[in-house]
């Protein structure tokens, strides 16, 4: 008799599992039903069903994948989902963790344009943090401060541009603004986009805006084609993608350097600073550079005061006798070779130092005599003697000048100190005198 070795129901489960998850095509289901049984956890995670006429299968999306939503899952609610199909061994049933949830209805352009953010973001294009999408941190370049000459990828007629281009004068008009018309819908849009922004790359630009107005997803699908994604994300130029209103969001906006809300939005962010704060900028700059010239004036003015005290300028005459001893040496050289000419130079420039250095002489002997004077008419005011030369005495007893009466007393001898000498006094009598 053959014999058998029975499984257990875990070991069967565990197998099961494992063909599950090793198939390529359950790793990657898309399936399309009505929402049943919906709950949402305190955690955030989603449980619910997906049926249709004849089956059901149980889902579970996780809270990270569950803040990408637009809309509110409810009972009844018809969807397209893509995720993978697997075994829950603790119930032996299976069922599909949910990665991404449309709307059913919505129309097979929102499919491509979730399969195709799926790619590029498996090829490290860009990647998604708190339900936002970010460009590869290691290809983003930045937006210049000053900017000067803005590319515009647009249509040349119509709001977007206007905005734009209103919006630039008005915030930073010494930027240069070259538009590179385009179409922005229809079938050809796509390669038209693509040339403009090949274009571009060959204009010295600083910044780069790429976009259009508002829209349906059908207006806006450009922006949604691999080939204007993978060109915004290789281009040369910090790119700025402004498409749609704030709510919109295409696949441009994802490999672009800055994504803005608006075509308005993309002019303001690709010119942070605006006139009025270049003109505060220059008011800063002009006050440190009043203030460097304060600086380098005080400096020299301290150079010029060493100059002044230094040795040559406080003793003329050893330049003077410096000199001299110069003019001995050249005529004894010229003793021996009798260049005339070169004795004649000399001579005119020795002249011409003896008249410098007497006009400095003078000035240096005028500036200290008035020095000189001004001194001595001050400590012509302070000197003592000149007070007594104006009839006034000073008194004194026992060396020590006296001001006060109570401070003499009958038959005191004092001394009396007048202009041009002293007499010995007694005191006869005291009174004061108020």
């Amino acid at each position: 008799m053959e014999e058998h070795r029975y499984l257990t129901i875990s070991e069967f489960t565990s197998r099961l599992k494992g063909v599950f998850d090793s198939s390529k095509i359950f790793q990657n289901m898309y399936l399309k039903g009505e929402i049943s049984n919906f709950k949402r956890h305190t955690t955030g995670h989603l449980y619910f069903s997906i049926k249709d006429e004849g089956s059901v299968i149980n889902a579970m999306m996780w809270s990270k994948d569950a803040t990408t939503l637009s809309f509110e899952p409810t009972d009844g609610t018809k969807v397209l989902v893509h995720g993978r199909v697997t075994v829950y061994e603790a119930r032996g049933t299976y069922q599909i963790y949910v990665d991404n949830m449309i709307e059913d209805g919505i129309g097979e352009l929102q499919i491509r344009f979730e399969k195709l953010k799926r790619q590029l973001m498996s090829e490290g294009l860009f990647y998604e943090a708190n339900g936002i999408y970010h460009k590869n941190p290691e290809r983003v370049k930045s937006l210049p401060k000053f900017p000067e000459r803005i590319g515009i990828v647009t249509a040349s007629t119509g709001a977007a541009i206007r905005d734009i281009l209103s919006t630039i004068k008005g915030r930073y008009p010494l930027c240069e603004t070259i538009l590179f018309p385009c179409l922005v819908q229809g079938e050809s849009a796509k390669d038209d986009i693509v040339k403009q922004i090949k274009r571009a790359e060959d204009y010295n630009l600083d910044v780069l805006i790429v976009g259009r107005g508002g829209g349906s997803i059908e207006d806006l699908w450009a922006f949604n084609e691999e080939i204007v994604a993978r060109a915004i994300y290789e281009c040369k130029i910090p790119v700025i993608s402004g498409v749609g209103h704030e709510p919109d969001f295409t696949i441009a906006d994802f490999v672009a350097d800055h994504r803005s809300p608006t075509p308005t939005g993309a002019a303001k962010d690709a010119t942070p600073i605006t006139k009025n704060d270049l003109l505060e900028f220059i008011r800063k700059d002009q006050i440190r550079v009043q203030n460097a010239i304060h600086n380098v004036v005080r400096r020299q003015r301290l150079i010029l005061d060493k100059y002044m005290s230094s040795y040559a300028i406080k003793n003329p005459m050893r330049m003077y006798e410096t000199k001299m001893q110069r003019l001995d040496w050249l005529f004894d050289k010229i003793q021996s070779v009798n260049p005339m000419m070169i004795c004649n130079r000399e001579y005119t420039r020795l002249e011409n130092i003896i008249d410098k250095v007497n006009r400095i002489m003078r000035n240096r002997l005028d500036t200290t005599l008035l020095r000189y004077n001004s001194l001595i008419d001050k400590l012509e005011l302070v000197n003592p003697l000149s007070t007594l030369k104006r009839g006034y005495s000073v008194i004194y007893k026992a060396d020590q000048a006296v001001s006060d009466i109570h401070k003499i007393n009958k038959d005191d001898i004092l001394t009396i100190r007048i202009f041009n000498g002293e007499a010995k006094v007694s005191v006869i009598d005291t009174k004061e005198v108020l």
